[in-house]
C-alpha cells in the first residue's frame, strides 16, 4: 500500500462543488421539459376517457406518476367542465334565471376525477416524505462517517493502522444516497476536509499514495470520455440529465496527481458547460418557437372570426365559406404548441370560431330543407291545376290560363333536386298535352306562313344586292343591312318544311356581308338565336323549354366560374408552370363570364316573349 501525500490541496474539491451549486441552480429556474403527444389526439379525449386515464395513473407507483402528464390530463378535463359550467349557465339565464343564482350541476364524473387526483396527491406527498426521511437518515449516517474520520485523524500515532478503516468509511460514505439538498454541498465539504486532514496525517509510502491518484485519474478520464459522447447527443433533455450522473460520479472520486489536476478539471469542466448552454439554448429557442405558434394561432383565430358570413343565402356561398374553415382545421394541425399559459385558450377560441360557424350553416340547410318543401308543394299544386284543364277545348281561355300557371312556375324557387325533373316533368306533360291538341286543332295560319316565306324571300334578294352592290359609304351599308335583319326578326313564321332552306340561305348571305363589311360576329350570334326563337313564337310551351335549358347551363357555368375563382385564391403562383396555369385559368373564368352574359341576354330575350 503507497503512502498519500499529506499535502493534497483542496482546489479540486473547491471546483467539483461549484459544478454541483451550478447544476443545481441551473436544474431549478428551467423551465420544465415539454410534453410529448399530439394535441389532435388530446382534444378529442372525453371526460370519461380523461377520468380512465387518470385511474389507470393512480394505479402507478408514486415513483411512476408524472406531474406533467397529470396536470395535462386536469387541464383538458377542466377544459370541458368549464364549458359544460358555460352552456348550463347560458340555458339557465336563457331560461330567465339570475345569473348571481346560478349553481352547477353535480357532474360524477368530476366527483369521480376529484377522488383520483386525491388518491395520486396522497400517493406523491407518501413518496416524498420517504424520500425526505431517507435522505435525512442518510445525512446522519454520513454525519457519523465524517465524525468518526475526524476522530480517527486526531490520533496521528495510529493513523496507518486504521487505513483501511478509513477506506472503509469512504467506500461507505459513497454507497449512501442522497442527502437533503440544503445540506448536501456542506456535508460534501465538510467530508472532503475530514478525508484530507486524515490523509494529511498519514504517514504512508509514497507508492500507495501514486496508485491511488492514479486509479482515480483513470476513473475521471473515463468520466470525460462518456461526457464528451454528450456532445454529439441530439437529445438535450437526455444529454443534461445524463451529465448531472457524470458530475455526481465525479464528486465521488478522490483527488488525482496534482501536476494534471487543473487539466483534467478543465476538460470535464468545459465539456459540462458546453452541455449547459445546449440545455439552456434549447428552452430558449423552445420558447420562441412557442411564441411564432402563438401568434400564428391568434392569427388564424381572427382570420376566421372575420368571415362574415351572416348574409350567405345559396348552398355555393356556404360550400365556400366551408372549404374556407375546414382549411384553417388543416392549417391549425400544421401548429405546434403555443405557451401553456395560452395554448388551450387559443384552442377553445378557435374552436368556438368554428362552432358558431357550422352552427349557422346547420342552421340554414335546416332552414332551406324547409323552404324547398314548400317550393315543391306549390309547384305539385301548379301540376294538378294543369293536369285539370289539358283536357279543355277552350282554347284561348285554356292557353291563356296555362301560360299564366307557367308564369307562376318561373315566380316559384328551387325544389329537392330529387323532385327537380320528376315534378318538372310532369307539368311540362299537362301543358304539352293541351298545346299539342290546340295546334292539331288550328290550320288557318298556313296561308299566313306562306305569305312571310315570301316576304322573307324579298329580304334576302335585297341583301344578296347590297352584296353585289354596297353602298359607297360603309356605315350606309351596314345601316341597311342592319335595317333588313331586324325586318327579318319581325317577320313571324313560314311552312316548317321550308323554314331550314330559307333560313340558311338568310344566314349564308348575311354571313358573307358580316365578313365583307368586317362587322362583330358576337351579335351575329345573337341574332341566329333571336331568330331561332321568333320561329318558336306562339308556342310558348317550347319557349318555356328552351328557357329552362338554358337556365340549367347558367347554373352550370355559374358553379364552374365559382370553382375557378376559388381554385385560383389558393394558386401560388412562384413557378413558371404555376403562373402559366394561373393565366390559362384567368383566361377560363374570362370566357364563362362571357358565357353567363350570352345567357343572360337569351334569357331576357325569351322572357320578352312570353
Amino acid at each position: 500500500m503507497e503512502q498519500r501525500d499529506p499535502s493534497i490541496e483542496p482546489t479540486e474539491v473547491n471546483e467539483t462543488l461549484n459544478l454541483e451549486v451550478a447544476a443545481s441552480e441551473t436544474t431549478e429556474t428551467t423551465p420544465a421539459e415539454p410534453t410529448q403527444g399530439k394535441e389532435t389526439s388530446q382534444q378529442a379525449l372525453t371526460k370519461e376517457e380523461l377520468t380512465a386515464a387518470l385511474a389507470e395513473i393512480s394505479s402507478r407507483d408514486a415513483a411512476e406518476i408524472s406531474n406533467d402528464e397529470v396536470g395535462r390530463l386536469k387541464q383538458q378535463f377542466y377544459a370541458l367542465r368549464n364549458e359544460e359550467h358555460r352552456l348550463e349557465r347560458e340555458a339557465f339565464i336563457a331560461e330567465g334565471g339570475d345569473v348571481e343564482a346560478f349553481v352547477p350541476a353535480t357532474d360524477q364524473a368530476e366527483e369521480a376525477f376529484k377522488g383520483l387526483m386525491t388518491i395520486i396527491k396522497d400517493k406523491k406527498a407518501a413518496y416524498r416524505a420517504a424520500i425526505e426521511a431517507q435522505e435525512q437518515a442518510n445525512y446522519d449516517r454520513k454525519k457519523a462517517i465524517i465524525d468518526q474520520l475526524n476522530e480517527l485523524s486526531a490520533d496521528t500515532d495510529n493513523v496507518n493502522r486504521v487505513f483501511s478503516t478509513v477506506r472503509e468509511l469512504q467506500t461507505q460514505f459513497k454507497e449512501i444516497g442522497d442527502v437533503p439538498q440544503t445540506v448536501a454541498s456542506d456535508l460534501w465539504r465538510a467530508y472532503q476536509e475530514a478525508v484530507e486532514k486524515f490523509y494529511d496525517q498519514l504517514k504512508i509510502n509514497k507508492e500507495l499514495r501514486d496508485y491511488d491518484f492514479k486509479k482515480n485519474l483513470a476513473e475521471k478520464e473515463t468520466l470525460i470520455a462518456e461526457a464528451e459522447k454528450l456532445r454529439a447527443e441530439e437529445d438535450i433533455i437526455m444529454a443534461f440529465k445524463r451529465l448531472q450522473e457524470l458530475q455526481n460520479q465525479w464528486r465521488g472520486i478522490g483527488p488525482v496527481p496534482k501536476d494534471v489536476r487543473d487539466e483534467i478539471w478543465g476538460k470535464f469542466k468545459e465539456i459540462s458547460t458546453e452541455v449547459h448552454k445546449r440545455y439552456q439554448d434549447f428552452f430558449v429557442e423552445r420558447k420562441a418557437r412557442e411564441q411564432e405558434n402563438e401568434l400564428a394561432k391568434t392569427a388564424l383565430c381572427e382570420r376566421i372570426e372575420a368571415v362574415d358570413f351572416s348574409g350567405l343565402q345559396t348552398y355555393a356561398a356556404w360550400d365556400a365559406a366551408t372549404r374556407e374553415f375546414i382549411t384553417a382545421q388543416e392549417e391549425w394541425k400544421t401548429l405546434g404548441h403555443a405557451s401553456r399559459k395560452m395554448n388551450n385558450a387559443l384552442f377553445s377560441r378557435f374552436r368556438e370560431a368554428c362552432d358558431k360557424f357550422f352552427t349557422a350553416k346547420t342552421d340554414f340547410f335546416k332552414r332551406m330543407k324547409e323552404e324547398l318543401s314548400v317550393n315543391l308543394e306549390k309547384k305539385i299544386a301548379l301540376c294538378e291545376r294543369a293536369e285539370a284543364l289539358k283536357e279543355s277545348s277552350d282554347w284561348r281561355a285554356t292557353a291563356d290560363e296555362l301560360t299564366a300557371l307557367q308564369k307562376e312556375w318561373k315566380t316559384i324557387g328551387a325544389v329537392p333536386k330529387k323532385h327537380s325533373d320528376q315534378v318538372w316533368r310532369r307539368f311540362l306533360d299537362a301543358c304539352d298535352y293541351f298545346f299539342d291538341r290546340k295546334k292539331k286543332n288550328s290550320s288557318g295560319t298556313r296561308r299566313t306562313e306562306r305569305a312571310n316565306l315570301e316576304q322573307k324571300q324579298e329580304i334576302i334578294q335585297k341583301l344578296k344586292s347590297l352584296a353585289e352592290a354596297p353602298a359607297e359609304n360603309r356605315e350606309d351599308t351596314i345601316k341597311a343591312v342592319k335595317d333588313l335583319q331586324a325586318e327579318w326578326q319581325s317577320v313571324g313564321h313560314v311552312p316548317f318544311n321550308e323554314k331550314d332552306k330559307v333560313y340558311a340561305e338568310y344566314r349564308a348571305v348575311v354571313d358573307s356581308l358580316y365578313e365583307a363589311l368586317k362587322m362583330e360576329r358576337r351579335g351575329s350570334r345573337m341574332e341566329a338565336f333571336e331568330n331561332s326563337i321568333s320561329e318558336m313564337q306562339g308556342d310558348s310551351q317550347r319557349l318555356y323549354r328552351e328557357r329552362e335549358r338554358l337556365l340549367r347551363s347558367y347554373e352550370q357555368r355559374k358553379g364552374e366560374l365559382q370553382t375557378y375563382e376559388n381554385n385560383m385564391g389558393f394558386l401560388n403562383a412562384r413557378s413558371k408552370n404555376a403562373d402559366s396555369m394561373l393565366r390559362d385559368m384567368q383566361r377560363r373564368v374570362q370566357r364563362l363570364r362571357d358565357d353567363l352574359a350570352d345567357l343572360e341576354l337569351k334569357i331576357k330575350a325569351i322572357d320578352s316573349r312570353l
